[in-house]
């Protein structure tokens, strides 16, 4: 039995395989503060999430319009 993907493994997905991931912008958190790059950059300086987990991902933005926000502690608008 295969896992079902989660909304930001698909977003991510998507903008990587079906779009144009240049579009995508990536908020996430680094310590006490939050780092918004572009998501070709997030997964460079990320090592592909080896550096920084998925887990640390806010918010993924295309084109100014939010696709996911993740809802928790101090990061909740």
């Amino acid at each position: 039995m295969t896992r079902k993907k989660g909304k930001l493994e698909e977003i991510l997905s998507k903008a990587l395989y079906a779009d144009n991931p240049q579009l995508y912008t990536v908020s996430y958190r680094d310590f006490e503060s939050v780092v918004e790059v572009s998501l070709l950059e997030f997964l460079k300086i990320s090592e592909n999430f080896d550096v920084i987990p998925a887990s640390r991902i806010i918010v993924v933005s295309k084109g100014g319009q939010e696709l996911y926000r993740k809802f928790r502690g101090t990061y909740r608008n």
